[in-house]
């Protein structure tokens, strides 16, 4: 594979994970064998071992799903994709750790490329989303070394490979954003499902998010369950306020107001917590803490 030569007068591409392969925009995995198992059978595996089996799955609107590496947050990641079924398209939101790209980044083309197989791009919703928000645009750059949206895939890829992504980063974390992004998820869902009937919208929205970062076990939980309260009400905007008053260091909220802004145009009637716990759980360190929260909302 190499990097799309710029034509004549233009400059040279900044160099990324993300090439071009005949005229396809690859994106190459930036965290496998860190975050988790780099190659197939042990990825199959360890994700294997998160999943709780015998649970009567249902379609969600969205939910709400952590992002650490999968020996700390791989359980609660686990037990919230074993309740749901996994739909043709999955919209991800997850919040730009690294600061680069836009203010709202969606991967507008192509494939991402992960241990168990390469994942496409749903093009004409990313072209929906991008007509009806006012803030999204078409940006590979932010996607580069962002983990928070490519440790989902595992989960998703466990069950089924028969779906395609519409990747999104969140770097402006203003209300207004949120609202946009959220809204105009909304309407590209509700606007596909008029055109191409209910299977045509039959999308999942995923927000990719750790709670609170580095704080006592017991701190951690009394902090998120002010956050997880806004979400189980399906609150976006108590969520947001919540967050700013109690400076709360959850990374996603972001994407997690978003989330209940769409959720809540698509008629949701509840949302509901699966798991919860802190790595403190995992690691025997209960005074620097992160916790994750996993959330079904329908």
């Amino acid at each position: 594979m190499t990097l799309k030569k710029p034509k004549k007068g233009e400059a040279a591409p900044r160099p990324y994970n993300a090439l071009h392969m005949e005229g396809v925009m690859i994106r190459q995995p930036a965290v496998a064998g860190r975050f988790y198992e780099g190659s197939p059978a042990l990825l199959k595996k360890e994700v294997g071992r998160f999943i709780v089996e015998g649970i009567k799955k249902e379609r969600a609107i969205g939910v709400v799903s952590p992002h650490a590496g999968y020996i700390y947050s791989g359980a609660v990641a686990g037990a919230v994709y074993s309740h749901v079924i996994i739909p043709k398209t999955i919209i991800l939101l997850g919040p730009n750790h690294t600061g680069i790209g836009k203010a709202v980044s969606v991967f507008p083309e192509g494939e991402w490329v992960m241990p168990n197989g390469a994942v496409v791009i749903d093009t004409k919703m990313v072209g929906l989303i991008l007509k009806h928000s006012k803030t999204a645009s078409a940006d590979y750059h932010a996607h580069q070394y962002e983990h928070s949206l490519e440790v989902q895939i595992p989960f998703l890829q466990y069950f089924t490979t028969d779906f395609s992504i519409v990747p999104i980063t969140i770097m402006d974390t203003s209300l207004r954003t949120c609202r946009d992004i959220g809204e105009a998820i909304a309407q590209a869902v509700l606007e596909r499902r008029e055109g191409e009937g209910e299977k045509g919208g039959d999308v999942l929205i995923v927000s990719s998010t750790d709670m609170t970062h580095y704080e006592t076990h017991d701190s951690a939980k009394a902090k998120d369950k002010k956050a997880i309260d806004r979400i189980l009400a399906l609150d976006p905007e108590g969520l947001h306020k919540t967050i700013k008053e109690n400076n709360i260091s959850m990374c996603g909220f972001a994407p997690t107001t978003a989330l209940l802004y769409a959720a809540r145009m698509l008629g949701a009637k509840e949302a509901r917590l699966i798991k919860y716990m802190t790595s403190g759980e995992v690691s025997g360190d209960y005074d620097q803490v992160v916790g994750y929260a996993g959330v079904v909302i329908r």
